[in-house]
């Protein structure tokens, strides 16, 4: 079983796709790190995995606030923005160990900033600006990479939910 897959996304429609998709393969539980500069579709992917578990209201990075918890049909997600954070030591002050041990999905954005003091991740998710149509129109690359067993198995489904075979 492959470990890594990369694809193009045209717009924004394709991104909130892959996130449902993620939302799919993962189900309950899972760590995902996201990786991409500012803009680069992060957390229109996170809408795309709430919307899919049943989410209705607005998804916004928690930018500020570090974490933002959902409880959506029996799932707890927490999608975390640490862009802000300072030192990697005060996802303890937040309570992160018990996040991250819990029955639920974690959507880390800026997982760098916690490095040392984040669990490893299922799946390592990176967003780069891509142009299609001869550079007319923007876009995005994605890049999963699985780093667990679960991952590896999420990893399949997501490759076979988009077509990826």
């Amino acid at each position: 079983m492959q470990g890594r897959y990369e694809l193009l996304i045209e717009n924004e429609d394709a991104m909130v796709r892959l996130g449902a998709h993620l939302a799919q393969a993962l189900g309950e539980r899972g760590i995902v790190f996201l990786h991409g500069e500012l803009g680069a579709g992060k957390t229109t992917f996170c809408r795309g995995v709430l919307r899919h578990l049943g989410h209705q209201g607005a998804v916004k990075s928690p930018t500020y606030t570090l974490v933002e918890p959902y409880r959506v049909n029996n799932h707890r997600v927490y999608h975390f923005d640490l862009y802000r954070l300072g030192d990697p030591e005060e996802l303890e002050f937040i309570g992160g160990r018990d996040y991250f041990s819990e029955e639920a999905l974690c959507l880390v954005e800026w997982p760098s900033r916690g490095q040392g003091e984040l669990p490893p991740a299922d799946l390592d998710i990176t967003f780069a600006c891509h142009s299609f149509d001869n550079g007319n129109l923007p876009g995005r690359k994605a890049t999963i990479i699985a780093g667990t067993e679960a991952g590896k198995s999420a990893l399949a489904t997501i490759r076979a939910l988009q077509g990826g075979g």
